[in-house]
This record gives C-alpha cells, sequence and structure tokens, in this order.
C-alpha cells in the first residue's frame, strides 16, 4: 500500500479548504508569476489578509515565493497537490469499484414492471398497526445519522 505523508496531507488539504485560498490558486493556474498586489487586486480583502493567505498557501507547498527587488513573485508548486490527487483518486477507485458492483447487484435481479398495489384499507385507522392504533402521533421519524468513522 501507498504510504502518504500525513502532515503534508492534512497541510495542503487545510489549505484548500478556504474559498479566498482556492480562488488565489486559482488565479495563478490562469497566470503563473503575478506579483502579491497583482494577485491581490480583485480581492476586497486588505493587502495583509491576503498574505496571511499566502503564508498558509506557502506553507502547505502550494505557493513558491520569489523576491526580485521589491517585488514578490508568486507562483504554483505542483507536488503538494499530486499527493492529495493520488489520495483521493485511491477512494475514488475504492467507491467507483462499490458502485460496480451495486450496479451488477441490481441489474441481475429485474423489477417488476408493473407491480400490483395492495388493496387500500376501508379506513386509514384499518392501516395502522395495533401498538400504533390509537396514538395520533403518526410515523416516528428517523434521527440524524452518526458520526462516520476515521479511515
Amino acid at each position: 500500500m501507498v504510504k502518504y505523508q500525513d502532515e503534508t496531507l492534512d497541510r495542503t488539504f487545510a489549505a484548500l479548504s478556504d474559498p479566498t485560498r482556492r480562488a488565489l490558486l486559482a488565479r495563478l493556474g490562469e497566470q503563473d508569476g503575478l506579483s502579491v498586489s497583482e494577485l491581490a487586486q480583485p480581492f476586497a480583502i486588505s493587502l495583509p489578509a491576503i498574505m496571511k493567505h499566502l503564508d498558509v498557501l506557502t506553507d502547505a507547498g502550494l505557493v513558491a515565493r520569489e523576491k526580485t527587488g521589491r517585488t514578490v513573485a508568486c507562483r504554483l508548486t505542483a507536488r503538494p497537490m499530486e499527493q492529495a490527487m493520488n489520495w483521493l483518486n485511491r477512494y475514488a477507485q475504492f467507491w467507483s469499484d462499490n458502485l460496480d458492483r451495486l450496479a451488477a447487484f441490481v441489474e441481475e435481479d429485474p423489477w417488476q414492471t408493473n407491480p400490483q398495489s395492495p388493496p387500500m384499507p376501508a379506513s386509514p385507522r384499518a392501516q395502522a398497526s395495533p401498538s400504533r392504533g390509537g396514538s395520533a402521533r403518526g410515523r416516528k421519524k428517523s434521527t440524524p445519522r452518526g458520526p462516520s468513522r476515521k479511515i
């Protein structure tokens, strides 16, 4: 099994979790080598806030900064994103295989084309089970799904 550096993945996904940082990466994807001020221009936040976002992206290894004189140029770095994609592809393959098995299972048991509907009861009271016959609450709603386990 492939071993992933958890710390690198954690930093990558943490950096990608913010919409402003994703937008900064998208701008660098369109035009690499933008200065910090050019990169910050379309955003309605301060330059120090953009710098903090760039610090997070740099710490995650997603952006490299290069200072030339007084100008700091930013460019994308692919390695952490490749590691994240490899990790995601492993789970995409898992779900694809499981969904393929589910599709094969459903296809091997053909559905009835004209299901017969059960006869309608004479009154709504006859529809209720004996234990709920006197209850006015109706059906119990399901509870929300519990926490998922970590993989």
